[in-house]
């Protein structure tokens, strides 16, 4: 048994699921996402919680098992709590700041770099120098701050770029001053 597809997802109140064949939808307080499933995967609802169970145990079930549990906890935790992102600017002359919903970002190009984002996520500027990214898709969030990090992923001599919060930079030493031959 798969010890994360075993685990039964609690639904909190105000939450609620509809299973119509292999897609699921989920709606909460912060609004409604829906996914396809593999359609082996058996789902059933029990009072306050969903339990994901399998066919058989084939491998490809049990990676499929814990795989299905985790992508709808997601949603659940998605429409109650929302993920957010935060991403740090570190440079000199390094800023953002929001016009409107998008964001735009002077990152050290000769022009600034607008981010628009798509629906369902939010950006948001509390810092010159940070952006924090929020939304109720989990895995929306994530590309999003990946393809903002993209524009200038972080250097390893001085660190500058755009890197996720709370992300360690590995340094390299830089040139050594030592004599060249004569």
């Amino acid at each position: 048994m798969s010890r994360i597809g075993k685990q039964p997802i609690a639904l909190p109140t105000g939450v609620t699921v509809t299973v119509e064949g292999n897609l699921v939808k989920v709606k909460g307080p912060k609004g409604q996402l829906e996914r396809q499933v593999h359609p082996d995967m058996i789902i059933e609802q029990e009072e306050g919680r969903l339990l994901v169970k399998r066919p058989s145990d084939s491998n490809l079930h049990k990676s499929l098992h814990g795989l299905t549990r985790t992508l709808i906890n997601n949603m659940v935790v998605g429409v109650t709590k929302g993920y957010e992102k935060g991403l740090e600017l570190v440079g000199v002359g390094y800023r953002a700041q929001k016009q409107g919903s998008k964001v735009v970002i002077s990152i050290g190009y000769s022009h600034p770099v607008e981010v628009e984002p798509p629906a369902g996520i939010e950006l948001d500027v509390p810092a010159p120098t940070k952006i924090i990214v929020k939304g109720m898709d989990k895995e929306l969030v994530g590309a999003v701050a990946a393809n903002i990090r993209s524009i200038r992923e972080p250097e390893p001599y001085k660190g500058k770029g755009i890197k996720y919060e709370g992300e360690k930079i590995r340094r390299k030493a830089g040139k050594t001053g030592g004599k060249g031959k004569k």
